[in-house]
């Protein structure tokens, strides 16, 4: 029998807080709810949760500097965020503090659900014998959750994380940008193939941090490939 899944609802409307719990509790998932940054934050530290639903204007720290709290002191556990901003822009700045998704309100309850379904599935681990991929100088552990080159560690997000998990999966092939939507963000996330631009970007200014060479590159009008410095 599978284990109950845990999630913490930080939302400071007790209306909304209300109707999300009841529709996870039906769903038999195991529902708490903090209603400020500084009650979820401590809920974070003394429970162990599957899952994090996180509005952007709670009070105390909002859920955008909640987040970096939170994947500052290397807590991966996956954040879905809602907030009634919907641009790119608010979206981009969640997605980069640490988020994994974003659904913007008002939402229909069998999206919100939808979404904690896949982000739960996600962060079960991949299937198969191997807890670590292995590309070039390039090694990621799939159980730790970490990513090293040349044994040197390096500190990625969710997001960054799954995307390399992607790409080392799918060595010295190209990917369009819609294929990594899809499989990174799920195809019905609200973000457009601009979004992989700047995740591709975020992920090349750390792989090459150290001065290594550049894996991941550009194929101009396909998309994305993964192989080893022509140079």
């Amino acid at each position: 029998m599978q284990p109950v899944a845990r999630i913490l609802i930080i939302e400071d409307e007790p209306a909304v807080a209300s109707v999300i719990q009841k529709a996870l509790a039906e769903e038999r998932y195991e529902p708490s709810v903090a209603m400020d940054g500084e009650s979820a934050l401590d809920h974070i530290h003394r429970f162990d949760y599957d899952l994090l639903i996180m509005d952007v204007m709670i009070p105390g720290i909002n859920g955008i500097d909640l987040t970096r709290q939170v994947r500052r002191q290397e807590i991966h556990t996956p954040i879905l965020m809602l907030t009634a901003l919907g641009s790119t822009d608010n979206i981009v700045s969640g997605l980069d503090a640490g988020a994994d998704d974003y659904l913007t309100k008002p939402f229909k309850i069998a999206e919100l659900l939808a979404r904690v379904r896949s982000l739960l599935r996600r962060n079960t681990g991949s299937t198969g014998a191997a807890d670590s991929l292995t590309f070039s100088d390039i090694t990621l552990n799939l159980d730790e959750k970490n990513a090293r080159r040349n044994d040197q560690l390096i500190g990625l997000t969710a997001t960054e994380f799954r995307l390399l998990e992607y790409l080392m999966r799918n060595p010295r092939k190209v990917l369009s940008r819609m294929d990594i939507l899809a499989t990174v963000w799920g195809y019905d996330f609200q973000l457009n193939t601009k979004t992989v631009d700047v995740y591709i970007n975020y992920l090349r200014k750390k792989l090459e941090g150290a001065g290594a060479g550049r894996v991941i590159h550009t194929v101009v009008g396909m998309g994305y490939i993964l192989k080893e410095d022509p140079a």
